[in-house]
This record gives structure tokens, sequence and C-alpha cells, in this order.
């Protein structure tokens, strides 16, 4: 196993050398890849990783059923038969709209992006079309919010109003975007800034426009902006009740880049989505989805910068893509609290293969809006590099809903700044890294249980092998509620390098099978009112004194090697609270 995980970590290392990404907000970029396969194929891959689709399903631990397919008429039309200009000042709302409206009355096709840069008021997707952008065609969203009105939408896993999405789509069927352009949302347009992210330079720029909040720390675009943060939030989603009172906060309400809603067989295969508004993609209540060959980019500092999104969908393949933002990266969810549990459509049947992460809070996410559950996940041969957390799942009492059955494998991870696995159960909003405004005591953990009802968050049946972490804080932080406990998670041929250990607090069925644990300080692994934990195959530093702590007084029925320690009596604490038959040596 060490020769098969120090391979995995030499090629880790090796793409870290070859694909470093700055975390300063770099200039949009144009694509040089040569033109995708005609338009009655729909393919651009990229020549690297997963090269069929047949791949994807391979080694899939459940029943995955094959995701439905796109195809396409060959009747193409370019944007420019109806008058687009690329000059990147020029306006192209109606050139787009009406090029779509050509392709859709012929029943379907592809309607072309040719090289350029074309200004552009928002997009909105019709069934039968595949938008595609060639090699160097580069999208750019106009900054007027005028051309966003209100609409009604989910964000943040609740119904509420949002400005109109630069790229929507809703009740679709057959749909695709393509090719290797990009698409530029005009993010900074809309997002605050908090003043700790910015350099002194940098911050003595941006608020020569906008204004700032009262204590001088957080810069917005324009005063009605500010307005909308004012009006006591709920995760970005403020308090409002009608469309009038949403309208009178309207630069607020910044949109998702992408949003698709109850869309059914959907590709995006090939572009650049960078610079959001809010989220970058995000397919709502989706079926058939494959997400490909993709890369996804917002600024490091971009409040709410995640880059996918997968909320509430069935069926989807995501692989071969990369991802650099300012939030989570690749995250599914499923709704938030009562209205989350109303709509009671979960997640389910995602293949995720073959991507890499450069920054975001998280790489590979549930949570913490799971309210109608995620399950049925395959993840595997990705690669995390910085992000705040490596596999990050969260949530907090009042959610609700069920995670389960979720398969992660060959997963290396290096420079991780907090925990590479993560389970918070507390989850209260914070960033991983806290910020200057964050306080670690709102997430901090209660002893005291609650009552357990359809508000209560449920993770369970989850196993993990293959994973290979070279530096982070701390390996694995493993925190269920006391009223529901974190259920049956397997870590299995694990290599772990960190500052801490492995805690696991709450859980219940956890069992740690050849994991190696290079803490620089503490334990190897804390137990605390923890049950039914089983250890075989546990190595570690020969300096670490104990190497394993067990605490609590709910503590019961926890296995431990005998072989994997010299001495037993000094390398095993034992808290004064344990009961005297929770921990047995075998």
């Amino acid at each position: 196993m060490k020769n098969l995980l120090t391979s995995r970590l030499a090629v880790a290392v090796a793409v870290a050398g070859v694909f470093q990404i700055s975390c300063q907000r770099q200039p949009a970029h144009v694509m040089t890849a040569a033109a995708p396969a005609p338009a009655a194929t729909v393919t651009s891959g990229n020549g690297q990783g997963i090269t069929s689709i047949d791949e994807v399903y391979k080694g899939v631990e459940f029943n995955m059923p094959r995701v439905q397919e796109t195809s396409f008429p060959n009747y193409r039309v370019s944007i420019t038969q109806y008058g687009a200009v690329a000059d990147g000042i020029t306006k192209n709302t109606q050139a787009f709209e009406q090029a779509i409206n050509d392709v859709s009355a012929k029943g379907g096709g592809t309607v072309v992006i040719p090289r350029g840069l074309w200004l552009t008021g928002p997009i909105v997707l019709k069934s039968n079309i595949n938008l595609h952008a060639e090699a160097g065609a580069m999208v750019i969203f106009s900054r007027d919010f005028n051309d966003y009105p209100v609409v009604e939408t989910s964000f943040e896993g609740l119904n509420t109003f949002r400005c109109q999405s630069p790229i929507s789509g809703r009740n679709l069927e057959n749909i695709a975007i393509t090719g290797s352009g990009t698409f530029d949302g005009n993010g900074d347009a809309w997002r605050p800034v908090k003043k700790s992210k910015m350099t002194a330079a940098q911050w003595k720029e941006l608020t020569k426009t906008g204004v700032l909040n009262a204590k001088g720390d957080m810069w917005y675009p324009t005063q009605n902006a500010l307005k909308g943060d004012t009006q006591g939030s709920n995760f970005n989603v403020p308090d409002l009740k009608t469309r009038a009172e949403f309208e009178a906060v309207k630069d607020y309400l910044r949109p998702v880049l992408l949003s698709l809603i109850n869309c059914k067989r959907v590709l995006l295969d090939g572009p650049t989505f960078q610079n959001s508004p809010a989220w970058n993609l995000h397919p709502l209540m989706c079926q058939d989805i494959i997400l490909r060959n993709l890369n996804v980019r917002n600024p490091w500092y971009s409040q709410n910068g995640d880059g996918l999104d997968l909320e509430s969908c069935k069926n989807a393949l995501v692989y071969n893509n990369t991802f650099d933002v300012g939030d989570d990266a690749i995250c599914f969810k499923s709704g938030k609290d009562k209205d989350g549990r109303e709509r009671g459509v979960p997640t389910e049947n995602v293949i995720v293969k073959n991507n890499v992460v450069y920054h975001g809070h998280g790489g590979f996410v549930v949570g913490s809006e799971m309210s109608s559950g995620v399950r049925n996940v395959h993840v595997s041969d990705c690669t995390f590099m910085g992000t705040d957390i490596g596999l990050r799942f969260k949530s907090t009492r009042g959610r609700g809903g069920v995670v389960e059955n979720i398969w992660i494998s060959n997963i290396d991870m290096i420079n991780i700044p907090t925990q590479a696995i993560s389970f918070n159960l507390f989850y209260g909003g914070n960033s991983p890294v806290l910020e200057e405004d964050q306080r670690a005591s709102d997430e901090a953990r209660t002893d005291k249980p609650v009552p357990v009802t359809e508000e209560t968050p449920s993770f369970k049946n989850i196993w993990m092998r293959n994973i290979t972490v070279s530096g982070a804080d701390e390996a694995v932080a493993l925190q269920g509620l006391p009223e529901m406990n974190l259920q049956n998670v397997t870590i299995e041929n694990a290599y772990l390098k960190a500052r801490k250990g492995i805690s696991a607090v709450d859980a219940s069925g956890i069992t740690l099978k050849n994991v190696k644990v290079l803490a620089e300080k503490g334990p190897a692994l804390t137990i605390y009112n923890s049950k039914n934990v089983n250890v075989q195959g546990l190595t570690y530093k020969d300096t670490q004194e104990p190497v394993v702590k067990v605490l609590g007084p709910l503590t019961q029925n926890v296995k431990l090697a005998n072989k994997d320690f010299k001495n037993t009596q000094t390398q095993i604490s034992k808290g004064k609270d344990l009961g005297k038959t929770a921990v047995s040596v075998q």
C-alpha cells in the first residue's frame, strides 16, 4: 500500500507543479484548442482523462442508470447572421435571441458563437438548442443591472426572488453548451467585497467607486446593493416577502451565472464559465446531466463564488473538469429547511470522476442545504490543491434530510489549510478559514441533545478508500450530533500527513482500516462520545504518546488491534469518565 500511495502522491505533486494557478484575479483568457466535431456529435473532449463515456460507469458501487444523452439536428446558425458584432461594446442580446428562435423554429440544432468579444444581456435557452462557443469566442455579460429583471427562483436552497441569470433555461429538454469558448458573468459588477480579502492597493482602487458599509470594511457596487444587505439576510437571501420588496433592493440580488431549472438531457462540454455574480453553475431539479471538460473559475475572494451546485438533480455525470473558485467547488445540495423538505427532491445517482480543484472552500462538498437528501454518489480520481477543506460534509439542526450511500476513492490532497476530511453538523455559515467578521464559537458543538424530528439531519453509510493527504492542519474531523450520530463511515487505505490527527465526536459505526496518520502534534486518533469504532492497521509516528485517546461517558465498543501498538498501556489513553468496558484491545 505504501508504494501505491507514494506513487499517487508523486502524481499529485507533479500535477500541482504543472497546473499551478495564481490566487490573484486573472484576466479572462481565450482558449486556443482545436474546434470540436460537428454539432451532430456535440463532443469537445480535451484529449485527457476519461476519453469515453463508458469509462465513467466503470467501478460504480450502486446501480447507476445510464444517463440519457443529447442529440441535435445538423441545422446551424451563427449569431452574426442576425447582426451580432464582436467588438465587446455592441450589445448583442437581440442577435442571440433571434438566432435561438431561428434554430428552435426549425426543430433544433446549433447556435454558433464565432471567435470574438460578444457583449450581451441575458441568454435564454430553448429546448433542442446547442449553444456552441468556438475557440476564441468570449461572451461577456452586461454590467447594466437593468438588463436582469427580478424573477422567481430558488437560491441558497430557499424559494425567493433573484435577478435573472446571464444564462438560463426552465422546463427544457435536450439542451447543450459546448465548444472551447468562454462565458464571463462580469461578477465584479455585482459582488460585495470584504476589505480583509484585498491588499491596501487593491482596496484603494476598488473604493474609488461604489459605497462602503458603516464599518467601512465591506464594499458594495451601489447604495441599493448595500440596502439589500441590511434587511436581515438569511445566507444572502433577504427576509422579504413581496416582489415589490425585492425590487426595491434589486442590485443586491446577485444571480448565478447559469441557471437551469427542471430540465432534462443537459450537456455542458468544453467551455470556460467564469467570474459569476454568485454561484457559477446551478442545475436545479434537472435530470440526465453531463458536465465534462469544463474550466470553472471565480476570483478567490468572491462572495458565494461556488463552482458547481448540483441541487435536487437525478442521474448526472461530472468528469474531466477543473475548478478554481471562491467558495465550494463541486457541491451537492437539495434545498434548505422547510422549503427543501417540502420540495422533497433529493440529489441522487451521480458520478464524479477525474476533476482537479485548485482553490475553493471545499473540493467535494455535500450541504449544507441538503434538506431533501443526497444519496447514491460515486467520487473518484480527483485532486484538491490548497482547497480550504478537501472532502466536506456540512449541515445543522433544522435542516432535516438524509445523506447516505456515498463512495469516495482515489483522492489526492495537498496543502489543505484546515481539515482534509470534515463532517460538521454544527455548520453556521463560516468559511473554513475564519474571516475577520466570523467566530469559531458560532459553530461550537453543544453536548446537550435535542429531540429528533424531521428537522434532524442524518449522514450515514459513507465509504472512503485510497486517500492521500500531503499537508493539512487536521487529517479528519468526524463530528455528528449528540441526538443523531454520524453513522457508518469507513476510511480504508489512507495516508494522512497533517498537523493534527483524526477525531471522532458523536459518531457511530466508524471503521479505520490501514490508515497511516503522520500528525505533528497530539494523538493520531481521538474518540469522544462515540460507539462501535473498529480500528485495524493504524500506523503513526513512533514518538506519539499517547497514540489513541478515548474519552466521553457515552463512548462504547471501541475495538483496537493489539498488533498496532508497542505498549498499549502508554499508547492508549482512557479518560476518567470512560466506562470500564468501553475499549477493548484484541
